[in-house]
């Protein structure tokens, strides 16, 4: 689905119904960008709430079942020969965490390229 606009989603648009119950907001980098993203949550609900529109109208069954949420990523002491590949809707969150690839169906807006 296209969006009509490519201005970036205000995060505080997504609604607190949406993510799972969270104190406060953790750093982690997303292909080379530093973004802050909400704690105890699932990877692809973060980046719903960097890019509501983009990931809420993506082609995610939010099951692990569609394999189209994949990324690459590693943690601290972690060599970027080792990337570990996961799917954002089953992988919780990890402050310090560096996304290094992701799936071409994941779109964030001000973050990937369409």
């Amino acid at each position: 689905m296209k969006e009509s606009t490519c201005a970036s989603a205000t995060p505080a648009a997504v609604a607190d119904d949406l993510l799972d119950p969270y104190e406060k907001l953790v750093a982690i980098e997303v292909l080379g960008r530093s973004v802050e993203v909400p704690e105890k949550n699932r990877l692809l609900r973060c980046f719903q709430y960097l890019s509501l529109k983009t990931i809420s109208y993506g082609d995610f069954c939010w099951n692990g079942e569609c394999t189209n949420c994949q990324v690459w990523y590693q943690t601290d002491g972690q060599s970027p020969a080792n990337d570990k590949p996961a799917l954002a809707c089953r992988l919780e969150v990890i402050e310090g965490m560096k996304i290094t690839a992701m799936s071409p169906c994941i779109t964030l807006d001000g973050i990937t390229k369409k």
